[in-house]
């Protein structure tokens, strides 16, 4: 079970040929007092799977949870355009972290594992013409740090240091190693 509505997320784990029912977890995603975002995806994703696992306590769940990290604040999903501009000038030249937390859990075998994963993203130094012209695509406006690597947004990114499917929104890599691991698959492909 994939606790996540994101459709990258579902995209990637089809493409591995794996079979997986969706039921998205509505959870509170504000920011507590003193929180770290490394402690704040872990949060998030664990809450996302507890919140599946007890409608279906059966069932393995898989959430996780994806924020962009500048100097320390978090730089999440942009409501509109010119939020959406506005986070990425201040990318624009820049490094950042991309930060994914995840959560494998079952509740019948009372098994709950999390981890996270980290990504050091650097952007090109962009004009402003060249950041209108990718916010006019409409791509920016539902991933955290209004871009997608995956998409358009590829040619905002310089540099990665570290998992590239964990910018997009899911560390494929640790994630299979732990579904593998706990014998929820058997193989990828």
């Amino acid at each position: 079970m994939l606790a996540s509505a994101s459709p990258r997320r579902q995209e990637m784990l089809r493409c591995l040929g794996l079979e997986f029912q969706v039921k998205a977890a509505a959870v509170d995603e504000k920011l507590l007092p003193t929180e770290s975002p490394e402690e704040y995806v872990l949060r998030v994703s664990g809450e996302k799977a507890q919140a599946v696992s007890a409608a279906l306590p059966e069932s393995w769940v898989v959430a996780a949870d994806t924020i962009v990290v500048l100097g320390g604040e978090i730089l999440g999903k942009p409501d509109n355009r010119a939020t959406a501009l506005a986070m990425l000038k201040r990318l624009s030249g820049r490094r950042h972290r991309v930060l994914t937390g995840f959560c494998v859990s079952s509740l019948k075998l009372k098994q709950v594992i999390s981890q996270l994963a980290e990504t050091e993203v650097c952007f090109n130094d962009l004009s402003d013409e060249a950041l209108e012209a990718y916010v006019k695509t409409g791509d920016p406006l539902d991933k955290a740090g209004a871009y997608g690597i995956q998409s358009f947004g590829g040619v905002l990114v310089k540099e990665i240091i570290g998992s590239y499917t964990n910018v997009v929104g899911l560390p494929l890599a640790e994630l299979i190693n732990e579904l593998l691991r706990l014998g929820i698959i058997t193989s990828v492909l």
